[in-house]
């Protein structure tokens, strides 16, 4: 829960000090200039589809891995709506850019210590974050900047699908360069400096 509470906030400050966030995020906050849909609501539908998608990947069906992960994303997506609303009532959208540049990459600093927290724990995740464990463990020999590499591939197509549509792009600044290179040092250091005690369970073998 604190991880999902943390990621959340993240994800959060990221939106509404509006310097850039992560790419999943900011896909979702382009779609909502150009279609008007609740950022939320297009979070929980981005990890649907990823909690689908990772069925693919792990070569079987595992029901109790796909309900968990839509449940998370579920409180999840909802969580992100209320911290926005709270960082947006707080000013934090009204503060000196170089303020809320800061403030966008340590969201970015927040949604990675907690992806690591609960990558490790391998209870329960966001199926994105799920994916890139996926990708890491089943495909990657464990390297997490690779896999974190391919899985920012959906996210900046769909970015640039609305770029298009909506002759603009929004969300991507500073925070989302930071995103893209040190999102994957970040988790490999949380694994070993935050709770360096948790290990990773996660299992390789399909069967």
């Amino acid at each position: 829960m604190s991880g999902l509470i943390l990621n959340a906030f993240g994800n959060g400050l990221c939106i509404t000090a509006d310097m850039g966030s992560g790419l999943w995020t900011a896909a979702a906050v382009n779609l909502n200039k150009w279609f008007s849909w609740n950022t939320g609501l297009i979070l929980f539908a981005f990890g649907v589809i990823n909690a689908i998608t990772n069925q693919f990947l792990i070569k079987k069906f595992d029901g109790k891995r796909l309900v968990g992960q839509i449940l998370y994303v579920l409180f999840f997506s909802y969580f992100v709506n209320v911290f926005t609303d709270l960082l947006t009532y707080a000013g934090v959208p009204n503060l000196p850019i170089v303020v809320r540049t800061i403030l966008s990459c340590l969201g970015v600093v927040c949604f990675c210590v907690a992806i690591s927290l609960y990558q490790r724990a391998n209870i329960v995740m966001h199926p994105n974050d799920d994916t890139t464990n996926i990708l890491r463990f089943f495909y990657l020999n464990g390297n997490s900047t690779k896999a974190q590499i391919i899985d920012f591939l959906p996210p900046i197509i769909i970015i640039l699908i609305a770029a298009v549509g909506i002759h603009n792009v929004y969300s991507v600044n500073i925070g989302t360069l930071f995103s893209f290179i040190f999102n994957g040092i970040l988790i490999a250091s949380a694994d070993k400096l935050i709770w360096p005690q948790l290990k990773h369970n996660f299992k390789t073998q399909t069967d």
